[in-house]
């Protein structure tokens, strides 16, 4: 492979992993979100996650 090719390669890598990041990132909040927001039970609230 030539080192264009590599270039490239490596771009779109950290891309994925960039986006895959993101992503996680959202998701917990919003799973944090819902375990701990105003529809969320007693015990919900006073878990590990929402401290």
């Amino acid at each position: 492979m030539s080192k264009t090719h590599l270039l490239v390669t490596g771009a779109l890598f950290g891309l994925c992993a960039g986006i895959l990041v993101l992503f996680t990132d959202i998701e917990v909040g919003v799973y944090r979100w819902f375990s701990c927001g105003p529809l969320a039970t007693a015990n919900e609230h006073s878990s590990k996650i929402c401290h």
